[in-house]
């Protein structure tokens, strides 16, 4: 899926996580759509829906502005699935079919985050066979939070504050890179 790569960093398409649409529009690299497209329309969202205090959202913007800077070295878009937690893997006697997505043009670290997130069964195997096949720039395993801001916030906004401390611990360890 990844190998197949993507026009630029979006969709042509709408987008949809859960029952939240979230924006597709193309940005000019990853750090820009990741930010703008992807984490806070979903911090603000929270915070409208009264799950982030101004305060939350603040630690991410912080979190947010240090995207450019900590996101590791430029690759190109890759299509990824986009909501690639464990619900999505179907596994079967011939192997695992990846259903629901929300396909885009984007880093493929998103996805292999995603994963570890809600910790996919065979995450070990799975990251193992991934680097055999593509291998990750050094440093992928500390920007997993980073990945991670995006479903996190979403999270939140479907399920409230039970995500809050997960989102405002991965956007302390963002700052911390």
């Amino acid at each position: 899926l990844h190998a197949a790569g993507a026009d630029g960093f979006g969709a042509p398409w709408p987008g949809y996580i859960a029952e939240l649409p979230m924006s597709n529009e193309p940005a000019p690299d990853w750090p820009s759509f990741y930010v703008s497209r992807r984490v806070l329309p979903f911090v603000r969202l929270a915070r409208d829906r009264g799950a982030l205090s101004a305060a939350d959202v603040e630690l991410v913007e912080e979190a947010c502005d240090r995207v450019a800077e900590v996101a590791g070295p430029a690759e190109p878009p890759s299509r990824i699935h986009g909501d690639l937690w464990s619900g999505n893997l179907l596994w079967s006697a011939d192997g695992v079919v990846l259903v629901d997505p929300a396909a885009h043009g984007g880093h493929r670290e998103t996805d292999l985050a995603m994963l570890a997130l809600f910790g996919a069964p065979h995450l070990n195997t799975i990251l193992a066979a991934y680097r055999e096949a593509a291998p990750l720039a050094d440093g992928w395993r500390e920007r997993v939070p980073l990945h991670q801001l995006h479903p996190l916030a979403v999270h939140v906004c479907l399920f409230g504050e039970a995500y809050r401390g997960s989102l405002l611990t991965a956007a302390g360890d963002v700052l911390a890179l």
